[in-house]
């Protein structure tokens, strides 16, 4: 079997797995104990990230003609990919939390949701928080007025409704108000 058929499957792996993804990190591993990077694996599972070592000339070939591509700049020595396509801030959330405890892990580019961002780019994406936390927060800020409008309420309904003796007041002139009187058809 040649070379190229045997690297074809491999190709295809990888584009199979970047088709639907939402991010893409490329992290330079060098360095990490087996510990740490069993760890970290283990820490990219858990939050439905892929993690892998893939030959550079590879994955230039499965990104060609992708909105990928502009990783292809990044792809030097030996590299590790992290790809999600869940939630596309979690692979930079996660390598940037263990990078603080293992230095040795440096963050080279990435691309989420359609757009390149350098290392330091990586770094501002991996401050914003997970879609849960963002929509968890978002109801929060929802619920707070709806809330705060039910105790006002509650506390007028235990004062003895004073509201409520006020409200048929106002109604009672437009009650007794005279009806029209209704003139005979002829």
């Amino acid at each position: 079997m040649a070379k190229v058929e045997l690297k074809q499957p491999i190709v295809q792996e990888i584009s199979d797995q970047i088709k639907e993804a939402q991010s893409v990190v490329v992290v330079d591993y060098r360095g990490l104990t087996v510990a740490e990077d069993t760890q970290l694996r283990k820490q990219l599972r858990e939050a439905g990230v892929t993690y892998k070592v893939y030959k550079n000339t590879l994955v230039n070939f499965a990104i060609k003609g992708t909105e990928f591509e502009s990783l292809s700049d990044s792809l030097e020595g030996p590299n590790a990919f992290a790809i999600s396509t869940t939630d596309a801030t979690a692979p930079a959330r996660i390598l940037a939390k263990f990078a603080k405890t293992a230095p040795a892990l440096e963050i080279k580019a990435g691309v989420v949701e359609g757009t390149y961002y350098d290392a330091e780019g990586m770094k501002a994406v991996a401050t914003i928080p997970s879609r849960e936390e963002l929509l968890s927060k978002f109801l929060g800020s929802i619920q707070s007025p709806i809330t705060n409008f039910a105790r006002v309420l509650n506390q007028i309904a235990e004062k003895g409704g004073a509201v409520a003796e006020e409200a048929p007041a106002a109604e009672a002139p437009a009650e007794e108000a005279p009806a029209a009187e209704e003139t005979p058809a002829e």
